[in-house]
C-alpha cells in the first residue's frame, strides 16, 4: 500500500484552485484521493498494532482522519479546504489528549510525527516532573543512535523563561521549558508513493525508533 501520484495531483491542484465549484467539478477525484489515504492510514493502524500496545488495529480509521474541509469562521484565510491530508493516530483517533502518532500528507511537505502535542496542564506537569526525576533516562531515549537517525525531537515550542519551580541551572532546564513533546521526520513524496510495503516501512522504522520516546511520556502520566 502507498499514497498514489494522483492523490498528489489532486492535492496540488487543489492548492491552485481551492474554491467551492472547482471542488465539486472535481469531487470525484477527491474521493479517490481520500479512500487512498484512508487505506494507507488503516494499513499503518495495524501495522503500528504489531509494535505499540497503544495501538488497536480496531481504531476506527474515520476517528482519525481529519476533515479536508476548513473552518473560516475565525480566520483572516477564507479558502474552504486544506490543501493536505492528516490523520492523529491513538486510541481515540485524532482526539486524543495525550501521546499519539500524526501523520501529513502534503506535496513537498509531508511528514511523520509522535508524542504529544500541548499537553494540557496538568499532563505538562506530570511530563516535566518525569523529566526532573529521569533525566537520564530521557537524555538516553533522545541520544540513542535509532533515534537520532529516524526521528527529530522538536526543540522549537518552548518558554523563554525557566518555567515555575525549577532552577535556571538545572541541567535539564532546555527539556523543561518544552511546551509540546514531539518527535518528527520528513517524507518526500517518493517516501510515500514506494509500493511493495515500502512506505509503510519507512513510517514503521520512525515509529519503532520513537517508541522508548512515546513510552516515556505514557510512564509520567501513567504516574499522574
Amino acid at each position: 500500500m502507498h499514497i498514489f501520484p494522483s492523490t498528489f495531483t489532486f492535492l496540488t491542484s487543489l492548492q491552485q484552485n481551492n474554491n467551492r465549484e472547482w471542488f465539486q467539478e472535481h469531487k470525484s477525484d477527491y474521493d479517490l484521493a481520500h479512500q487512498n489515504v484512508k487505506d494507507f492510514v488503516a494499513e499503518f493502524i495495524h501495522a503500528l498494532s504489531k509494535i505499540d500496545r497503544y495501538i488497536s488495529e480496531d481504531i476506527p480509521v474515520s476517528k482519525c482522519l481529519f476533515r479536508i474541509y476548513r473552518d473560516t469562521r475565525f480566520s483572516k484565510d477564507k479558502t474552504p479546504y486544506k490543501n493536505w491530508f492528516g490523520a492523529g493516530i491513538s486510541v481515540a483517533g485524532r482526539k486524543l489528549n495525550g501521546p499519539e502518532y500524526y501523520l501529513h500528507i502534503q506535496p513537498g511537505n509531508s511528514f511523520i510525527a509522535g508524542g504529544y502535542w500541548r499537553p494540557e496542564k496538568e499532563h505538562l506537569a506530570a511530563i516535566r516532573q518525569e523529566i526532573d526525576y529521569n533525566g537520564t533516562q530521557f537524555r538516553q531515549i533522545i541520544n540513542a543512535p535509532k533515534f537520532t537517525k529516524f526521528c527529530i525531537l522538536n526543540n522549537e515550542d518552548k518558554l523563554k523563561k525557566v518555567p515555575a519551580g525549577y532552577d535556571a541551572d538545572h541541567p535539564d532546564i532546555e527539556f523543561l521549558k518544552l511546551k509540546s513533546f514531539t518527535a518528527s521526520s520528513t517524507l518526500s513524496d517518493a517516501d510515500l508513493s514506494e509500493d511493495d510495503g515500502r512506505s509503510i516501512t519507512r513510517l514503521l522504522n520512525f515509529a519503532e525508533a520513537m517508541y522508548d520516546f512515546k513510552l516515556f511520556l505514557h510512564q509520567a502520566l501513567d504516574k499522574e
